[in-house]
């Protein structure tokens, strides 16, 4: 049981923490440009962090009152006509999560990211035990994808 506790341990370690990596897609917040790449970490004690280009923002979980998860489906047309007809039934999906939270001063703020696939699951389950909040999903195809 301690080896298994201690191989989890170094993998979180090494990838920086619970979280994952993410874009910035855009939101209330003026620390960012839309499209800035980053990383959420959802493993620090008492806020959600995302950082980019030598920034931080933070925000207290227990501020966090919105965890709202969703996809984007896109066909890749180009992609298709070039290289073969067969692309045409091919999808992309996107992974976006929209957190609501209130700042400092009680005001409402928004920010939105575009996740990477294979972090989406993890952010939403560090988000949902750290806040106590539930995930609300846009559609049943989220839901799939969130939960696995």
């Amino acid at each position: 049981m301690r080896q298994v506790v201690a191989i989890l341990w170094v993998g979180v370690a090494r990838a920086g923490g619970i979280g994952g990596r993410a874009e910035y897609v855009g939101g209330t917040i003026g620390t960012f440009q839309d499209k800035t790449d980053g990383r959420i970490l959802t493993s620090d004690a008492v806020a959600f962090v995302f950082s980019a280009k030598g920034q931080t923002v933070k925000v207290p979980f227990e501020r966090i009152n919105q965890i709202e998860y969703g996809q984007k489906v896109e066909r890749r047309y180009l992609s298709a006509v070039l290289i073969s007809p067969l692309f045409l039934l091919a999808k992309s999906r996107k992974h976006f999560l929209t957190l609501g939270y209130e700042d400092a001063e009680g005001k409402q703020q928004a920010m939105i990211f575009q996740v990477s696939k294979g972090d989406v699951r993890s952010v939403l389950v560090g988000l949902e035990a750290r806040t106590g909040r539930k995930v609300t999903y846009q559609d049943e195809e989220a839901r799939k994808a969130g939960k696995g």
